[in-house]
């Protein structure tokens, strides 16, 4: 694997982390994202820079990495950061809590499995 591409998966990774160590701290992930001063800020640019090195991956055209990946994956990740880049004040919590929820597990075990296939 190309070393740009593995650590665009490494900070993927790490940013799913630094998601989950916000929330930690809260007893759910809409309660955890109804604090406007520092958890929601903090998961929201966290989701924008997941969006980020996928967007990478993209123009890099690293295929090997993007075919573990089905097209609505990406185009999700990559609208979830036009949506929070371009509404950010009009956010709708719900969809960011279901990002988080149900979608980022598979991104996160997806990750996993392609550093793992790695030789």
């Amino acid at each position: 694997m190309h070393t740009s591409y593995r650590e665009s998966i490494t900070s993927i990774l790490e940013k799913i982390d630094y998601i989950d160590e916000n929330l930690r701290s809260y007893a759910s992930t809409q309660q955890a994202l109804e604090d406007p001063v520092t958890t929601r800020p903090a998961i929201l640019m966290l989701l924008v820079g997941i969006a980020e090195q996928m967007d990478r991956l993209e123009h890099k055209k690293a295929e090997e990495i993007l075919r573990h990946f089905t097209p609505e994956e990406r185009k999700g990740l990559r609208d979830i950061r036009n949506f929070i880049a371009h509404e950010y004040d009009g956010v709708d919590l719900p969809i960011i809590e279901w990002l988080i929820d149900e979608a980022l597990p598979i991104v996160r075990r997806k990750c996993q499995m392609i550093l793992s296939a790695e030789p």
